[in-house]
């Protein structure tokens, strides 16, 4: 499956809160060059997910479900970093759906709101919750968060 994606910092306590949310961690189980195989659980769902970056907002993104046991062990045993953990709010603007996540742990502090489009010149409302957009920016992915989290970033 393809994925356009963009990425934007959010302003501090200015974004909407929502009722749906998902609870989420993931680690990573391997990488080569753009290419990244995780293990992500949702809530009480684990997953198994390749994503490759074809460029900055399109990339090709496979999920699969996989045994609870299985996802924990991998979370648990076979990741070589502390798992990224986030709560993702869903909040809907139009036709289209945000995906905003407030990271903890190790990245805490962050807030990234993430908006998947149909295509990449796709024209959307910016609502005035949003900062920088920080596509391009890779410290921003999940993979560097696991690699290098926010929270020891120089200030």
């Amino acid at each position: 499956m393809i994925e356009i994606e963009r990425k934007f910092l959010v302003v501090e306590n200015r974004w909407p809160r929502s009722d749906e949310q998902i609870i989420m961690r993931q680690g990573y189980l391997a990488q080569q060059g753009e290419l990244v195989c995780r293990v992500r659980q949702k809530n009480e769902q684990f997953y198994l997910s390749i994503k490759a970056r074809i460029d900055k907002l399109v990339s090709y993104d496979y999920e699969y479900p996989i045994p609870a046991e299985d996802g924990t062990t991998m979370l648990d045993r076979l990741c070589d970093h502390q798992a990224v953990v986030k709560t993702r709010h869903l909040v809907r603007q139009g036709d289209l759906l945000w995906e905003i996540d407030e990271f903890h742990d190790a990245n805490a502090g962050l807030v990234v709101a993430e908006i998947e489009l149909p295509s990449a010149d796709t024209e959307f409302e910016k609502p005035v919750w949003l900062a920088d957009e920080v596509s391009d920016d890779g410290r921003y992915t999940n993979y560097a968060l696991y690699r290098e989290p926010y929270s020891t970033w120089p200030a």
